[in-house]
């Protein structure tokens, strides 16, 4: 079952990205939520130059032609964290309107990696639990934070 649409700052116009006009193309992304054995979940600040540039973000980038999922996952994350990681399936996809992309966001919960984490685009890091306490969130991140939320609460949860 896929989410409704997330639509990002209603108030700003949107930019049609299909040079052909017609509906706007969809960005594929691939997302990593890095998880640590705490519950622990690692949040990344998107890089100057970006749009949205400061916001918090689960790290990621888009899927090239002839990706999978996973292999973006795995590319970007060692082209922005310089890490290697374990099996990465898809855990959830949310569609998040922009004012800039209709993008559809392939989150992936990564439980191994290797190596030490590198901001190799000059962003920050912080390892974040519930609530989180970096802002400001990107749109597309708030989703995440309410499944892991729902996640948590089920785990709790006791039987009488």
């Amino acid at each position: 079952m896929n989410p409704a649409l997330l639509v990002a700052d209603r108030d700003r116009q949107r930019e049609n990205l299909n040079p052909e006009g017609g509906e706007r193309a969809i960005v594929e992304v691939a997302v990593g939520v890095l998880m640590q054995a705490d519950g622990k979940f690692l949040l990344t600040s998107r890089p100057e130059g970006k749009v949205y540039a400061g916001y918090w973000e689960f790290p990621g980038g888009k899927l090239e032609t002839g990706e999978s999922v996973e292999q973006a996952l795995r590319r970007e994350l060692q082209e922005e964290l310089g890490i290697v990681i374990g099996a990465a399936p898809t855990w959830k996809t949310q569609m998040v309107d922009y004012p800039h992309a209709l993008v559809r966001l392939h989150f992936c919960k990564v439980l191994q990696w290797q190596g030490e984490l590198q901001m190799r685009e000059s962003q920050s890091h912080a390892w974040q639990g519930l609530p989180v306490e970096v802002v400001p969130v990107l749109p597309g991140t708030v989703p995440v934070l309410g499944w892991l939320a729902e996640e948590r609460e089920f785990k709790g949860a006791t039987h009488a």
